[in-house]
């Protein structure tokens, strides 16, 4: 039985792609556990890469799988993943979440059902870095194509908006990018963060930094203020701008590569402060250094205004390297109280998202459908029925 006539929902979880766990990644598992026996769908998908947190579920993939991308590799990929996405028959479903940075937002809902996604931030390329993407190229007829492929990705960006029936998303930030882009209202739910995995240690001399190495996560800064200060920098992460930022670096700035999340919450603990030098759409890494009982030194935009109190948790600063040079410098990050660290942190926690979350996709299925479904998915998701009786996507490559 279907969504309001007394059976469970038959649900789908999509996700732009699986290859890896950073934060978007967090959270859709996230939703996964909340609706254990849905559908999920991903363009590529990767068991190593994603740490075998989706092992046991039958992941649906797209005919890019065949080409077996990986981290390295599956960005070359950009111009199909909308029709990879597309590709995707979700006529079976009653209810699609989807979890979309990118192109996850365009999945197709059947004409009955539901469709809430969950936006951790428009295609970031196309609108809020579009600018500095193109000034990257060089070459004048590169930079004309791509900024012709950026135009039609918003169009079709905005298009998709529009099948939409709820957007829920990560921060007030991310909320008037959605309204200004995507011309959509969203309502904020903040992203899970699981605070009972850290706990405050005695703090050492280093301060660390976790982050993918990318060109817009301004890490140069990071490295370029800690060689002038002399002072130890751990960065946690890897990506394709690691090999630039190793040649900036002094000797006091260290790369420890990707770590598992036990050594990462270990750094965290023992470090001085956790350096965030990206504008993040929301920023787990500054919810998890907190708690771990760890003040944040952060780019005061972004999901940070949200994340760390200012003076108390952690230090604002704005401008390049020498502004976070100085703010490093300035603050005292032993002076700061671990305890109000960490109960900041908690109005983060996982519980909170598992309790907030399914409200929206409540309300959404209540606006669309009536109480009954409201109350069918509510069970789907509380008891484990989220996709009992749904028929797989009728094309891609199943991977169980």
């Amino acid at each position: 039985m279907g969504i309001g006539r007394g059976g469970t929902a038959r649900v789908a979880l999509v996700h732009d792609f699986l290859i890896g766990v950073r934060g978007a990644e967090r959270v859709f598992f996230e939703i996964c556990d909340l609706y254990p026996e849905a559908d999920v769908l991903s363009p590529i998908y990767d068991e190593h890469g994603t740490e075998g947190r989706l092992s046991g579920r039958t992941v649906h993939t797209s005919f890019l799988q065949r080409l077996h991308p990986g981290r390295r590799t599956f960005r070359g990929l950009l111009p199909l993943y909308p029709a990879a996405i597309r590709s995707f028959d979700l006529s079976g479903y009653d209810l699609v979440i989807s979890s979309s940075s990118a192109w996850a937002h365009a999945a197709r809902r059947g004409d009955a059902a539901t469709h809430v996604c969950y936006c951790h931030n428009p295609f970031r390329y196309a609108w809020n870095e579009r600018d500095r993407t193109l000034a990257e190229r060089r070459d004048p007829l590169t930079r004309a194509a791509l900024g012709a492929f950026l135009g039609r990705w918003r169009d079709w960006d905005r298009a998709a908006a529009r099948r939409v029936d709820r957007y829920v998303t990560n921060s007030r930030a991310t909320q008037e990018r959605i309204a200004a882009d995507l011309g959509r209202e969203s309502t904020v739910v903040y992203p899970p963060v699981e605070t009972g995995r850290f706990a405050p240690a005695a703090a050492g001399e280093h301060y660390v930094l976790l982050s993918a190495l990318m060109s817009h996560k301004r890490i140069e800064l990071a490295v370029e203020a800690f060689n002038r200060l002399g002072r130890p920098l751990v960065i946690v992460g890897d990506g394709p701008d690691e090999c630039r930022l190793r040649a900036r670096a002094g000797p006091t700035v260290r790369f420890a590569g990707r770590v598992d999340d036990a050594a990462a919450a270990q750094l965290l603990a023992t470090a001085r402060a956790a350096v965030v030098t990206s504008v993040e759409e929301f920023g787990i890494a500054a919810v998890e250094a907190q708690a771990a009982g760890r003040p944040v030194i952060a780019a005061g935009a972004g999901g940070a205004l949200e994340t760390v109190v200012d003076g108390v948790t952690g230090r604002l600063w704005d401008g390049g390297a020498d502004e976070l040079a100085a703010a490093v410098a300035d603050f005292d990050a032993l002076a700061v109280d671990p305890a109000a660290c960490v109960a900041n942190a908690r109005r983060f926690d996982r519980a909170v998202f598992r309790e907030a979350f399914p409200r929206e996709v409540d309300a959404a299925l209540l606006e669309r459908h009536g109480v009954g479904a409201a109350r069918t998915a509510a069970n789907g998701a509380s008891n484990g029925h989220g996709g009992a009786g749904a028929q797989p996507p009728s094309r891609g490559t199943r991977i169980s």
